[in-house]
């Protein structure tokens, strides 16, 4: 289950060679050419890392790099700035946007994909695990291992039980899951968010940790969910 990139470049030649070098590396991507359609690629499909590219055919990629780090739902997502601007000020200012990173064009594809490893592993940890209790994810492989056991998952609840797991105590709405698991602006119907719970529950519970996802009730209709590590635990 590979990682998702988003490109937001509108030179189709630097575009496509980083699309195809990325996609050799094993990432999926997706490519935008302007900032409107970034942030609709960004409402059906959080990527985990993004390259913005500092002129844009309808904006600044300085401000759309500001955006996404100033919204709760994607501030969490690295960004590396793609700028044929060198001088020492326009990297500080593409710092100050919010930027993980700063690359100046012409870069080398190798030199590019390294830095993209590190700001993932800045992002999502310094180590290529995440753990949580009998639950581990193997960042580099996309590969899920419970009791050590390597396990199957959808790609969805597998971005559903990461995200949980790295915000593990906190709770969230439907509404806020399906914001930062589906992407804000989805379609979907809160009641989605149920079945891919029920999905990891089942799956917890074949190997008897079922109650690790806990979900609380609020006021009126509305449900919170959390991922716990409850104080008996199931062996």
């Amino acid at each position: 289950m590979s990682q998702t990139i988003l490109i937001v470049e509108d030179e189709i030649a630097i575009s496509s060679m980083i699309k195809f070098s990325l996609s050799r590396a094993g990432y999926k991507v997706i490519d935008s050419k302007d900032c409107s359609n970034a942030l609709l690629a960004m409402q059906s499909n959080l990527p985990d890392l993004i390259l913005i590219d500092w002129m844009l055919p309808d904006g600044s990629g300085l401000e759309l790099a500001r955006q996404i780090k100033n919204d709760d739902v994607t501030k969490h997502i690295g960004v590396i700035m793609l700028t044929a601007k060198a001088e020492e000020k326009d990297k500080v200012l593409g710092l100050e946007s919010g930027a993980d990173d700063y690359i100046t064009k012409p870069f080398s594809q190798k030199e590019l994909i390294a830095r993209i490893k590190a700001v993932l592993r800045r992002t999502y940890g310094e180590s290529d695990e995440l753990v949580f209790g009998d639950i581990k994810f193997d960042l580099d492989s996309h590969q899920v291992f419970i009791k050590n056991k390597k396990v199957h998952i959808g790609r969805r609840e597998y971005r559903l039980l990461r995200f949980l797991m790295q915000n593990n105590g906190k709770v969230y709405s439907r509404a806020q899951l399906l914001d930062h698991v589906w992407g804000q602006g989805n379609f979907f119907q809160e009641r989605t968010v149920d079945v891919h719970i029920r999905r990891l529950r089942s799956l917890l519970e074949n190997h008897k940790l079922g109650n690790l996802i806990q979900t609380v009730r609020g006021t009126g209709s509305v449900s919170y969910t959390h991922l716990t590590l409850p104080t008996n635990r199931e062996v």
